[in-house]
């Protein structure tokens, strides 16, 4: 039999791995035993009945969390003149044009969320087999395509994330830190699990929010009853 800390027992004793916990009681479980030096996330995994391969079943959005994320956001700003001034008022970590493409170009990529207006996609696209990759490329559809740059990055960093749906089917996003009360982790797991089934997509067919469950960093994952949810 494989070795168990005194941690791991305590956590197999106080978590049913068969159970479905209600919402609250979940969190506040979560909280209880994320128990790591470090200030844990607590990040929310929903199992979804969609194929991501098909176009018509692609979920992907962006959610503004009302309590935060607890995370400091870095966020880069293609723009120019009075459109690079607004970015840098509005608390932009980085602002620029070709020199932030050069610094992207060479690997220096200082930043978390990247937001450009339109007239600079042209050059931007430029670095797109980079950013891409990293799903930091400015998109229209997630309102990192704007001109209003100014509240694109007061969103970024007031607690917007994305969220995408992977290969397998399930979305995982942070929602808070586990110094986090219960209640506002609450009001921001209901956040994004509204936005996730109103970005419901047109071909997805069937119970479209099959599972779900809570974690911590380091902690183990605890199964949320998907009907308390009231998704269908």
């Amino acid at each position: 039999m494989a070795f168990q800390s005194k941690k791991a027992k305590k956590l197999a004793a106080a978590i049913d791995g068969d159970k479905l916990y209600g919402v609250s009681e979940a969190i506040a479980l979560v909280k209880e035993h994320a128990t790591a030096k470090f200030d844990e996330t607590i990040e929310v995994a929903l199992n979804l009945g969609v194929d991501p391969r098909h176009a018509d079943q692609m979920v992907r959005g962006v959610v503004s969390l009302p309590k935060g994320t607890g995370k400091t956001v870095r966020v880069a700003v293609f723009a120019k003149d009075a459109k690079a001034d607004e970015a840098r008022a509005a608390g932009a970590d980085v602002v620029g044009a070709e020199d932030l493409i050069d610094a992207i170009t060479n690997g220096n990529i200082d930043f978390d969320r990247c937001i450009a207006t339109p007239d600079m996609m042209g050059m931007v696209g430029r670095v797109a087999k980079i950013l891409g990759p990293k799903g930091m490329m400015p998109n229209p559809k997630l309102g990192t395509v704007t001109p209003n740059v100014g509240q694109a990055v007061k969103d970024a960093k007031g607690g917007q994330v994305e969220y995408r749906v992977e290969k397998a089917g399930i979305i995982h996003s942070g929602i808070g830190k586990a110094s986090f009360s219960a209640e506002d982790l609450r009001a921001n797991f209901d956040a994004l699990v509204d936005a996730v089934i109103k970005a419901k997509p047109s071909g997805a067919k069937g119970k479209y929010l099959r599972k779900a469950a809570i974690s911590s960093s380091m902690g183990p994952g605890i199964k949320l009853d998907v009907a308390e949810i009231g998704a269908a």
